[in-house]
Formats: structure tokens, C-alpha cells, sequence
């Protein structure tokens, strides 16, 4: 990837950032240098470091990346959902079909929550998930009271399990190194999860 030298920051830092998102998929993210960044886009360190500060600085920023389109994709799936249970349904696909075409987010999420130090990054991470968390809980919360599925279901493990039930097909389809069934999967996951729910199919 070439920088354009007429570019904006803006853009510039774009690119960088998509850059990390695909290295991810390839590579550990916590073993991805600032010389990998540049040796993929074709330019030298300084020309990143222009743009960004530091090595932290530009994770930070893709992890800014990740919470804007990540949850602008799930908070589009629930709100054009009719009900809460549909709601929960859309998310967990949306967040499947997400993981699917950007497949080194996750692993950049997963990577960050793995590291045994605190730091700006790592904070940002578990600030997004506890913003997730609240609001599969809030929209489970509305499936109790709609009655739409079992009134004794506990709304946070609920929710911890959703997520736990993406992150294991994530694991598994990087693990296999195939994302294309990772959808297909998704479905039957989803029915076991919302079985559990006491929705019936």
C-alpha cells in the first residue's frame, strides 16, 4: 500500500490503521511492528511516525477503528430490529458477518484483553466491552419483559455467553484458517444460544 504524499493526515492515518487490521489476520498483533507497518505499506518508520506518535499510539487508533464500526454495526442491526429478540439475532450476525470481513479485529481485540500490563489500549478495549455488555443486557432485559423468551433468564450471563459464543467461532475459524463457514456455523450457534433462551425454533 502506497501513501499518496498528497494525501491528508486524516487519510494517511486511515491507511495506517487498515494496514494493522490486516496484518492481524495474518500475524500474533503484539508481534506486528512499526516495521512490518511500514514494509506492507511501502514507506519508511518516519513516515508513520509523522502521522502517529508511537507503536501504542496507532493500536489505540485501531482500536478507536473497531469500536466506531463495530458498534455502528450492531447498534444498526438492533435498531432496525422490530423487537428485542430480533434484535438479538441481527447483532449476533452483524457481529459474525464483522468478524468475517475484518478478521484481524478480533484478534486485535483478543490480544489486547491478553496483556498482562494495563495501558491506555487495553483500557479503551475493556471500556468497549463493557459498553457491549450493557447493551446485549439492556436488550435482553427488554426480551424478558416482552416475554419473548424465558422470564428467569440472568440478562449479564446471558450476555456473557453471547459473546462467548461469537468468540468461539472466531477461535475456531482461526484456527481452521477459513472465515467463509464462520456465517454458516453462526446460524446453528445462534439456535443453541437462543434455545437456552427458551426461544423455540
Amino acid at each position: 500500500m502506497l501513501i499518496n504524499p498528497r494525501q491528508s493526515t486524516e487519510s494517511r492515518q486511515a491507511e495506517i490503521i487498515a494496514t494493522m487490521v490486516l496484518l492481524s489476520a495474518e500475524r500474533t498483533p503484539a508481534d506486528i511492528t512499526t516495521t512490518d507497518i511500514a514494509k506492507a505499506m511501502k514507506v519508511t518508520q518516519g513516515a508513520l511516525f509523522r502521522h502517529f506518535a508511537s507503536k501504542e499510539a496507532i493500536r489505540l487508533a485501531v482500536v478507536e477503528w473497531i469500536e466506531e464500526h463495530l458498534m455502528r454495526e450492531l447498534l444498526a442491526a438492533k435498531n432496525s430490529a422490530p423487537d428485542a429478540l430480533t434484535a438479538l439475532k441481527a447483532m449476533f450476525m452483524a457481529h459474525v458477518g464483522f468478524a468475517k470481513v475484518h478478521p484481524g479485529a478480533p484478534r486485535l481485540i483478543f490480544g489486547e484483553l491478553q496483556q498482562p500490563a494495563e495501558s491506555p489500549v487495553k483500557q479503551r478495549v475493556q471500556k468497549i466491552m463493557q459498553h457491549y455488555r450493557q447493551t446485549l443486557t439492556q436488550t435482553l432485559s427488554a426480551a424478558i419483559e416482552a416475554k419473548l423468551i424465558r422470564a428467569d433468564v440472568d440478562s449479564p450471563s446471558a450476555a456473557a455467553l453471547f459473546l462467548g459464543a461469537i468468540q468461539g467461532l472466531v477461535i475456531q475459524s482461526m484456527l481452521s484458517g477459513n472465515t467463509e463457514q464462520m456465517e454458516q456455523q453462526a446460524v446453528g450457534v445462534l439456535d443453541l444460544y437462543l434455545a437456552a433462551l427458551g426461544v423455540n425454533s
